[in-house]
């Protein structure tokens, strides 16, 4: 019964981290480490490596299957793929209809992530700090970086595939929002859609290749990762929550639009003021504003309640982190 019991929590770790990595801004990496899986999940995906070829032929599909922690990453893996269904069919929408409510509940679980992640650092040195700072102005500098113009092309879709998912194991650097910098955020999302719903040849094969861009990024950033915390830990624990910091200018709730992308032609806009297809707009670049300037908008106290609410959902996760680390 209690493997039961964990297995089915890590379902829902992995819905959680897949709705994550949906959500520009907000990492699936954060999701593991406060649950308490991250390390585990590092070393999983690292095992993936041509000595499982070895393994096989002593132990059979039986040892591959102990090497990869088969039972822990088919469970993870069923509750992402969820978790991304959620993701893109109804946080997407919630995005669109309840931005700030939203944004204020992951600017919590953040910061509470980030504090949580900066007491694992065991002593705070020179080395420590620097790798804060560091850590603190790459990922403020994402969140301020002007978009590309994207490229449709498939080695480009694969190489976007690559790097997204690197940012799915960085904690505060979010794969959909290096997707969105790339300029491929409104051309890979509304493809797997249309994967998922018309099973179109185009969406599908776009669709694989950047699954496959995924597969090879994710085993080769997990080996650096691994490395680094075998080696480094207290340095690396400080970037991971410098990189955190540094992600909050993303998800701070208020904020006014200082560009916009046409989803049918990616013609960016400074001004819509008189467009004539408002539908076909997505929001392309922000700047944070003090929230004076809401003050006489109706939730701006569900945003506060729901920032609250998002910093104590951290400490929940963490209750139930250690039952399956």
């Amino acid at each position: 019964m209690s493997l039961f019991k964990g297995q089915i929590g890590l379902v829902f770790k992995g819905v959680a981290m897949g709705i994550a990595e949906v959500i520009p801004g907000v990492s699936g990496g954060t999701i593991a480490f406060i649950t308490g899986i991250y390390e585990k999940l590092i070393n999983t995906i690292k095992a993936f490596s041509p000595s499982l070829i070895g393994v096989f032929q002593k132990d059979g599909l039986t040892g591959v299957w102990k090497a990869i922690n088969g039972n822990f990453l088919v469970a993870l893996l069923f509750g992402m793929v969820g978790g991304i269904v959620v993701g893109v069919f109804g946080v997407t929408h919630l995005l669109e209809e309840f931005p700030q409510h939203l944004w204020g509940f992951f600017f919590g679980l953040i910061i509470a992530s980030a504090i949580y992640i900066g007491k694992q650092v065991s002593s705070w040195g020179a080395i420590e700090i620097v790798g804060l700072l560091l850590g603190t102005g790459i990922a403020y500098y994402i969140t301020i970086a002007s978009p590309a113009s994207g490229n449709e092309a498939l080695w480009f879709v694969f190489l976007s595939g690559m790097i997204a998912i690197s940012a799915l194991i960085l904690p505060g650097i979010s794969g959909s929002f290096i997707l969105l910098l790339m300029g491929m955020y409104t051309f890979i999302l509304p493809k797997v859609k249309e994967a998922l719903t018309t099973f179109s040849s185009e969406s599908l094969i776009i669709t694989g290749v950047f699954a496959m861009g995924c597969l090879v990024g994710i085993t080769s950033i997990s080996r650096v990762i691994s490395w680094m915390f075998d080696h480094y830990k207290n340095t690396t624990l400080a970037v991971l929550t410098g990189f955190m910091v540094g992600s909050l200018n993303k998800v701070w709730p208020w904020r006014n639009t200082t560009q916009w992308i046409d989803k049918e032609s990616g013609e960016i806009l400074l001004n819509v003021e008189n467009y004539v297809a408002p539908a076909n707009l997505k929001i392309l670049k922000e700047v944070s504003v003090s929230p004076n300037n809401f003050l006489e908008e109706p939730h701006l106290m569900p945003v506060f309640i729901l920032m609250v609410i998002g910093f104590l959902v951290v400490f929940g996760l963490e209750k139930i982190g250690g039952e399956n680390a």
